[in-house]
């Protein structure tokens, strides 16, 4: 009888890749996880039950078929295992290194609610892809026969690329405009190389490329731009992101040395690639040698904290009005910051900023959580009496983001958007009131996570192609 290769989480434990120490870790913007070996790949995947209802699965918002290769990969099928992870996602080995596993798949995973420890979903996909890309079975598109149709798409972000690999696969001719010198949009500049080294992104944008996408670069997109777009394309897909930071209107808000976390991050990550950054240079972006305080406690929070660690800052602290437990960031980046060097000081809130000129120091109120709010989690409130002043010679405002006005920027008031000023699309397709024009991924959704993005993108390249193909059953009766 042949040997059982899967059921095994009863034998063998949940196994992590193996993370750099923090004090070596934190001197560098490598990554912090080291690879799975061939072994370790096989024996963590094997612990997956194989379940009728693979929750995993049902949580992932690709939908991903992940007990199919981790099956695959537990039996030595690593080709197979690479062919059945990207059939779903254009970007497997970006999700498995940035998606909050511990929310999605891995946080359902069905042996996970049983006590045994989740498979390592994430770990492995990243394992299964590296793998293909160092073997050579990752190939550009090659459409079975061209099209004459084009699509425009406006950023060049993880959903407008996704977007743009979907299109090609089907012959159509797609030219993606973007902003910066450089596609990928947060994938290159927002998030940092220690949780997502460069050359990953760099390589998908070149593989893009080599099967024939064109890309536009340094291109801002005015009225005139966007009308220039729309009368070139037989479709246009907005995928721009949103990048407006939220501020915050308090006492001392205008002081030098108050920064925005976007500005922060994406100096930082130029100077990775060894651009000009006047404004790091000069040190206003740049944490080494100071006290550094981050409001906030999201994702892009724990982006900044830890970019200042590696900068060399003298201290780093992290304000957030809530508890840990009600954090919207990963409870593991929190662990991870934990481990370089990162105060958090939890229920706490900006009341204001001292200094004359530049930022001294950050007027801190302490909170404590009462009655729910409309979201469901506990409302903060200010404990009188208990406020006090935290040193600060950066401050760097990491508040979440908000759509730009792009009907003003680009002169199509007809453009719809919410009362949140997000574009108003239709639910999977991407479709606006705009006829040919379509938007995804977070300049609809609000922030939200790369894994949706590419999702949106995915789904909104199927619409295209159903439009353009009802288009050519009509011309062919």
């Amino acid at each position: 009888m042949a040997k059982q290769p899967m059921l095994k989480f009863v034998q063998i434990d949940r196994d992590m890749p193996e993370k750099r120490a923090a004090a070596t870790r934190k001197e560098d913007f490598d990554e912090i996880y080291a690879e799975f070996a061939a072994a370790k790949a096989e024996e963590q995947a094997s612990r997956c039950s194989q379940c009728g209802v693979p929750y995993c699965q049902s949580h992932c918002p690709l939908h991903n078929n992940i007990p199919d290769w981790l099956r695959l990969t537990a039996t030595g099928r690593l080709e197979e295992a690479y062919a059945t992870s990207q059939a779903t996602n254009t970007f497997p080995e970006i999700c498995g290194r940035i998606c909050p596993q511990d929310r999605l798949c891995e946080g359902n995973c069905v042996i996970e609610q049983s006590g045994h420890g989740t498979v390592t979903i994430g770990a492995v996909e990243k394992y299964i892809t590296d793998t293909a890309w160092d073997n050579g079975w990752v190939k550009p598109v090659q459409p079975a026969a061209e099209r004459s149709e084009s699509v425009g798409i406006i950023g060049g972000g993880p959903g407008g690329l996704a977007a743009a690999d979907m299109l090609r696969r089907a012959g159509i001719q797609v030219t993606v405009y973007d902003r910066h010198d450089r596609a990928g949009g947060l994938l290159m500049y927002g998030i940092p190389g220690f949780k997502l080294e460069k050359d990953v992104v760099q390589r998908r944008n070149d593989l893009l490329a080599d099967g024939g996408v064109e890309f536009v670069l340094n291109c801002d997109v005015d009225a005139a731009k966007f009308a220039e777009i729309r009368e070139k394309h037989d479709a246009v897909i907005i995928a721009t992101g949103v990048y407006k930071s939220r501020d915050l209107a308090m006492p001392g808000s205008g002081l030098n040395g108050i920064e925005k976390a976007i500005d922060f991050l994406t100096a930082s990550n130029r100077k990775s690639f060894g651009d000009d950054v006047a404004d790091f240079d000069n040190g206003r972006l740049n944490a080494n040698g100071k006290k550094v305080v981050v409001i906030g406690g999201g994702d892009t929070a724990m982006d900044c904290v830890r970019t200042s660690i590696r900068q060399g800052a003298t201290s780093v602290k992290c304000l957030y009005r809530r508890d840990r437990a009600n954090m919207p960031g990963s409870q593991r980046e929190t662990q991870n910051a934990e481990e370089e060097g990162v105060v958090f000081e939890w229920l706490s809130a900006p009341k204001g900023f001292t200094g004359d000129d530049s930022v001294t120091g950050v007027m801190v109120q302490k909170m404590r959580l009462g009655q729910p709010d409309a979201s469901g989690r506990q409302a903060p409130e200010v404990i009188e009496g208990a406020d006090y002043v935290e040193d600060a010679d950066l401050v760097i405002k990491a508040l979440g983001f908000e759509p730009e006005d792009l009907p003003t920027l680009w002169g199509s008031e007809e453009l719809p958007v919410t009362r949140w000023g997000t574009i108003k699309a239709a639910f999977r397709t991407g479709a606006t009131d705009l006829d040919g024009v379509y938007a995804i991924g977070d300049i609809v959704r609000g922030a939200s996570l790369v894994v949706w993005a590419i999702k949106d993108g995915r789904d909104c390249a199927d619409a295209i192609l159903e439009r353009f193909n009802s288009k050519d059953a009509i011309a062919a009766e």
